[in-house]
């Protein structure tokens, strides 16, 4: 996969202590799997960073082989890939998730 493309994903999850690459944005997601996602996170109030996927091919197909995941959305948290739509659900449903963000130092109302 071409480097440039690698290389913009991790300037993004380094400049940003959370960050959901999903179709469409938070405000307006283009698709349901990201649209829960997005959810949970504004739910928990967390501010995070947005990357509409659908805007840009290549972030499209590199954010899947970055992560050598194949779905939309992908969360990271403090630069780490943290899971898909269901993985985000069963963290937040369980309160793992919310350790997780406790134990990384990211802001979020409980």
């Amino acid at each position: 996969m071409d480097n440039i493309v690698f290389d913009r994903i991790r300037s993004e999850i380094n400049a940003n202590d959370v960050v959901l690459f999903m179709k469409g944005t938070a405000v307006f997601p283009q698709c349901g799997f990201s649209a829960a996602a997005a959810q949970i996170l504004t739910q928990l109030n967390i501010a995070f960073k947005d990357i509409n996927v659908l805007e840009d091919s290549g972030i499209r197909q590199g954010i899947k082989d970055f992560a050598q995941w194949p779905t939309i959305p992908q969360l990271y948290v403090k630069g780490e890939f943290i899971g898909g739509c269901d993985i985000i659900r069963e963290m937040f449903a369980s309160g793992e998730l919310q350790d997780l963000l406790r134990d990384k130092g990211v802001a979020f109302a409980a």
